[in-house]
């Protein structure tokens, strides 16, 4: 790749670090997008021996360019994003996609078509990490920045996406025992606060 072209999609993609999420970070600033794209890659290479028969280098390449759209839209959270959001999203990374030099214009046209047909066992991994990453993410964060449907989301979100592989049930159920632990720990009107 041309070194012009790499500059380019570099300081597109660098609009990540400033892209704040929802979600708070431990120490209590909010995330950005590239942090949680990191986190996520993080998690896909961490989990190669749990997924032997599957391609983890497509699906590190799918945590790292799945939130590239929100280099143009920003982050909305899943709670509410709807359908034109999603829209809106893929249309501009398409887009960018179709200026890059080849090969990684079909390279990465390709990623995202597999992540869309959610048809793979790699497609799959991505999606259940990338909801499971989330819901981490809101356990580490302080109570205070939680609103009040984040109680039951916490619990809901990604556990549809979880039931294809024996190994992600299990880490969805101990992150459901550590939230359960830490709203406990709350106290009971911890669900109720309004921020």
């Amino acid at each position: 790749m041309e070194p012009t072209a790499l500059l380019d999609i570099l300081s597109v993609a660098e609009r990540l670090k400033c892209g704040t999420r929802h979600c708070f970070t431990s120490s209590g600033r909010p995330e950005s997008i590239a942090e949680h794209s990191w986190r996520l890659a993080l998690m896909a290479l961490l989990l190669r021996d749990e997924f032997p028969e599957a391609d983890m280098n497509r699906v590190i390449g799918m945590c790292l360019i799945h939130d590239l759209g929100e280099a143009f839209t920003g982050d909305i959270p899943a709670f509410q994003k709807q359908e034109c959001h999603r829209d809106r999203e893929t249309h501009s990374l398409r887009n960018w996609f179709c200026s890059f030099p080849e090969p990684a214009k079909t390279e990465f046209t390709g990623l995202l078509d597999e992540m869309e047909a959610q048809s793979t066992e790699e497609a799959k991994i991505y999606k259940a990490l990338d909801r499971l990453e989330a819901v981490i993410q809101h356990d580490e964060s302080d109570l205070s920045t939680w609103i009040p449907l984040e109680y039951e989301l916490q619990f809901t979100y990604g556990s549809e996406n979880v039931k294809f592989s024996p190994y992600l049930q299990r880490l969805k159920a101990e992150i459901d025992r550590r939230t359960a632990e830490k709203i406990s720990s709350a106290g009971t009107d911890a669900g109720t606060k309004e921020i």
